[in-house]
């Protein structure tokens, strides 16, 4: 077995070591001040050179070869979910209503690894590898733009992310040129009638029978405003009114949220949102407070960074197993690094149904720890891809047949 094969391999327990401690000890977003310390601590040993502080709570690591090239950033999140572990394994969390419940603790192993293989061979490289380990991935502003803001990409060639994704078995990996996660905004409505008797409506301005229209006037905009080749999906998550069965509302709060693929379609079912609130609540003589707030903007990987990571996948887990997956409804902050760089994201199948069968964001969240093993390599060959093409192939790995 080659080099730096063998040498993954033996770096597995560690990383997986280092998976369970970081889901023991969790950190919600905005707040991974010991986790970024751990982070900087691996880095600095193996003689990175490191920032700390980035974006927030955000590290780097820059890992020089021996020769001139271009810089290949690798990012991985660091933050878990409010969410209270109610999985019974020994490395479960032991923080009160904080769990790694969407694998960023397997991306910060994966990658702290991979940093730590790479650090070994800095002589062969050509060019620059930018580890960066990002903060506050999950919760809106996010990380990424603070990094962003903060230079992370000012030397930046190319970029690449990997998430663990369950819905997706173990030895497969999945991505997509171009639009591949969806921008996630989110809206809030306050609907102020005038409350009253249960049995006197006419004296009253019902905020609930307004909601209730004006829930279904909203989904006319996907339904019959948006054109049925594009996507979109709004959908109204919560809504509150009332506190005795006997007495007309005065006001009712809706939030929701709206997904998108295309730029003009969020503009569009931003604005119409606003406007049919507006008329329906005029039309039962109600007032109205609509905020509407931008979150992650859509993911889209750029064709030529997909085929590289294709081209590597190939390599690790068999063409068979490499798939074109479709677009997701889900988001993700990353999207903001392409927006400025060329590279492209995705996912490395982490999903074993005898033990992992729980989506992410569940209390029993858990994922399949060999994972990791793939998503490392398909780091390493797509960094060693750029850095050392000459031998990529031929030194560092034993090819599986294409």
């Amino acid at each position: 077995m080659t080099a730096i094969k063998n040498r993954l391999n033996h770096l597995f327990p560690k990383m997986r070591e280092w998976r369970r401690h970081f889901h023991q000890f969790p950190e919600l977003s905005f707040q991974e001040q010991k986790t970024a310390q751990i982070v900087a601590d691996h880095l600095r040993q193996l003689q990175l050179e490191v920032q700390t502080g980035v974006g927030g709570h955000g590290v780097t690591g820059l890992l020089k070869g021996k020769k001139p090239g271009v810089t290949v950033a690798l990012r991985a999140d660091m933050d878990a979910l409010p969410i209270q572990d109610q999985k019974t394994c020994a490395y479960r969390s032991k923080v009160p209503g904080v769990m790694h419940a969407c694998g960023h603790d397997g991306h910060m192993a994966m990658m702290m690894g991979v940093a730590e293989l790479l650090a070994e061979f800095r002589e062969q490289l050509s060019g620059t590898v930018l580890f960066i380990f990002q903060p506050a991935e999950e919760l809106v502003p996010g990380g990424a733009n603070a990094m962003i803001e903060d230079g992370v990409l000012e030397d930046v060639d190319l970029i690449y992310g990997v998430h663990l994704w369950t819905p997706l078995p173990y030895g497969v990996i999945g991505t997509r040129p171009g639009e591949l996660m969806a921008a996630a905004d989110s809206f809030e409505i306050r609907i102020k009638g005038r409350g009253g008797h249960g049995g006197l409506p006419h004296e009253a301005v019902d905020a609930v029978q307004i909601a209730a229209q004006l829930v279904v006037n909203l989904q006319s905009i996907i339904s019959r405003q948006i054109d049925p080749l594009d996507s979109g999906v709004l959908t109204v998550g919560t809504i509150h009114a009332g506190q005795a069965f006997n007495v007309i509302a005065e006001s009712c709060h809706l939030q929701g949220t709206v997904r998108t693929f295309k730029e003009e379609v969020r503009r569009h079912i931003q604005y119409r949102l606003e406007e049919i609130t507006k008329a329906t609540c005029r039309m039962y003589g109600a007032s109205h407070e609509c905020r509407y707030q931008q979150g992650y903007p859509a993911l889209a990987n750029e064709e030529k960074a997909v085929s590289r990571i294709r081209e590597a996948a190939r390599k690790i887990v068999g063409k068979k197993n490499v798939w074109d997956i479709n677009p997701l409804m889900a988001s993700e902050d990353f999207s903001y690094y392409l927006q400025k760089r060329p590279g492209a994201f995705c996912f490395v199948g982490a999903g074993n149904k005898e033990n992992f069968g729980y989506p992410h964001h569940h209390p029993l969240f858990d994922f399949d720890e060999q994972a990791m093993r793939v998503g490392a390599e398909l780091l390493i060959r797509l960094v060693l891809a750029e850095a050392v093409p000459y031998v990529c192939s031929s030194l560092f790995f034993t090819e599986l047949p294409s």
